[in-house]
């Protein structure tokens, strides 16, 4: 069957992303085909279409890695989803910027008839990179405090909730004051605006000269050697992303002089390993969000072949929290 999505010929500008008409096989064992009635923006799609990370399998590539919608039709042996079933996925094989695509059915959630189609394209990838953060990579617990950067964004909204559901103290960073605020109305207990103070000085004062026993970075190459000074002694510095170009290089005897940090890089990839890994932590997901305790809010609609403009209005700062794609 014929269909619409992006690929991407070389990496590039957000204008390397192409719409074009693309053949779209029938399925084979194990694959499904869902088209797709909302789409999920993450930053991570940026660093794949740029050349950041490098391309998931042979050029042209698809692009995009959250998506929700209905199974149109199932290969030999599938059981685990039917035809007309509503489903969402997040996984790291990219092409979620389409109309239709063929996939893996082991990556698929079954929807609960609660969730909306928006919501679902928009909580697993992000939701999911808060769980294993805060599950995996550090078991968050209450009394913990923690500095976690871009707090306003679609990562960083459900980090403020989820910290504050768990009795953790986080502190946010944000680029401006209407950020801030909003970091703050989704449970951040302190927000800093780094456009206008020096985090670091305004952590370590936040904390009694101690330092924050986690600090999550996804901002990278302009927030690192910060996010290093405001680890507490033998803490945790997490990176995890890179919107401002990858972290420095690590001077392993300069930085762990003062304080012996670990030092962490987290990726979904690493901490989703199987169906069944992908599946506990997707369903830890829906419990917070069912609970009340997280609630992902819709903060910016684009169609789907506006997505070129989704990634520059994203590098450009002008998005915060949710961003999905309708066909």
């Amino acid at each position: 069957m014929k269909t619409h999505a992006f690929r991407v010929h070389k990496p590039g500008p957000p204008a390397a992303m192409k719409w074009e008409e693309v053949e779209l096989p029938k399925p084979k064992a194990g694959q499904v085909i869902v088209r797709h009635t909302a789409v999920g923006f993450n930053m991570v799609d940026t660093y794949l279409r740029s050349g950041v990370y490098p391309p998931r399998g042979p050029m042209p590539m698809g692009i995009g890695n959250e998506g929700a919608g209905v199974v149109e039709a199932v290969g030999r042996g599938v059981t685990r989803v039917k035809a007309g079933d509503r489903v969402a996925y997040a996984t790291g094989m990219p092409d979620s910027y389409s109309e239709a695509r063929l996939i893996e059915a082991h990556h698929l959630t079954k929807l609960p008839g609660w969730i909306d189609d928006e919501t679902a394209a928009a909580m697993l990838l992000k939701g999911r990179t808060v769980e294993y953060l805060f599950n995996r990579t550090h078991k968050l617990r209450k009394g913990d405090v923690i500095l976690f950067h871009a707090a306003a964004g679609g990562v960083g909204l459900i980090a403020c909730q989820w910290a504050k559901a768990v009795g953790a103290t986080l502190i946010g960073t944000a680029g401006t004051d209407a950020k801030c605020r909003l970091a703050k109305r989704h449970g951040a207990a302190h927000v800093i605006n780094y456009a206008k103070k020096d985090f670091v000085k305004e952590v370590m004062r936040l904390t009694k000269g101690e330092g924050a026993d986690v600090v999550y970075d996804s901002v990278g190459k302009t927030t690192w050697a910060g996010s290093i000074e405001c680890t507490k002694l033998l803490g945790l510095a997490v990176s995890f992303g890179n919107a401002s170009g990858p972290p420095p290089l690590l001077d392993l005897l300069k930085e762990g002089q003062a304080k012996s940090p670990f030092i962490h890089r987290a990726i979904t990839l690493n901490y989703m390993t199987s169906p069944e890994l992908a599946d506990a932590s997707a369903r830890s997901v829906i419990r917070m969000i069912k609970s009340g305790k997280v609630r992902i809010t819709i903060d910016h609609r684009y169609k789907l072949r506006e997505a070129p403009k989704v990634h520059r209005d994203a590098a450009a700062r002008k998005t915060t929290g949710q961003v999905i794609m309708l066909p």
